[in-house]
């Protein structure tokens, strides 16, 4: 039986999907929902997180898919397994994936993008555990981040046929080659010891013969050793000029 949190939600989606953003107030939603405005802000809050319930509604079949995809022997093809999804998702739904991604907050992160990082996160940790990662998984994975949606957003922007498929495949083969190796050791010495960190750093959670500050303060260590190769400094506390 479909609960009034869920005719709210499809509601809006169906707004969103026929409407873009704009066409989703709380009068539209109540009038296509039938329930009274009070109800969405009850439920909800407010406007916002009724819009992050409709972003986590529409993006439940690409989570779905992304988890879904089999790991193979190779972490890093099934990275990219996992950027042609996430740019396909956003080109069959742009409605959805704007809504996600078109409108960052500062220091706010949705629901659905929260999901979708940890998926992202556990595939680069899996890159880093085979020794095979150049920089931190951090670093990778913003780097990964901010590749791909920006990739997806342009591609959005652009009319149908003027999409030019090579231009994601050009984007993703140039990520993974800033921030992997094609085997553990593979580069040169920086970028084999950042290898060999990153692979230690994966392993760190399981260590048991380190009290927790020690674990702390060695994680520490290592992400500074990862990033080595493409950093001048990275201690914590140093600043870029502005």
């Amino acid at each position: 039986m479909t609960t009034t949190r869920e005719k709210i939600v499809e509601a809006a989606a169906t707004l969103l999907n026929e409407g873009g953003r704009e066409a989703i107030s709380t009068r539209a939603v109540s009038a296509a929902a039938g329930v009274q405005a009070p109800t969405i802000y009850r439920l909800f809050g407010d406007k916002q997180g009724l819009l992050d319930a409709v972003a986590s509604h529409g993006f439940v079949s690409y989570l779905g898919g992304k988890m879904g995809l089999p790991e193979t022997g190779d972490p890093v093809e099934d990275l990219r397994r996992g950027w042609d999804l996430h740019v396909a998702f956003g080109l069959e739904h742009p409605a959805v994936y704007t809504l996600i991604y078109g409108e960052p907050r500062p220091g706010v992160e949705s629901p659905a993008a929260r999901a979708a990082a940890e998926v992202l996160a556990g595939q680069v940790k899996r890159i880093a555990a085979a020794g095979r990662l150049r920089v931190s998984e951090e670093r990778a994975a913003h780097l990964i981040h901010a590749a791909g949606c920006g990739m997806t957003l342009t591609l959005i922007a652009l009319p149908p046929q003027a999409r030019d498929p090579a231009l994601s495949v050009l984007a993703r083969e140039s990520i993974i080659a800033a921030v992997t190796a094609s085997r553990a050791g593979d580069g040169d010495g920086d970028a084999s010891l950042a290898g060999a960190a990153g692979a230690l750093r994966a392993a760190l959670p399981g260590v048991t013969a380190l009290t927790g500050a020690e674990r702390a303060l060695l994680d520490e260590w290592l992400t500074r050793l990862a990033d080595s190769g493409h950093s001048a400094d990275t201690r914590p506390g140093d600043h870029a000029p502005a």
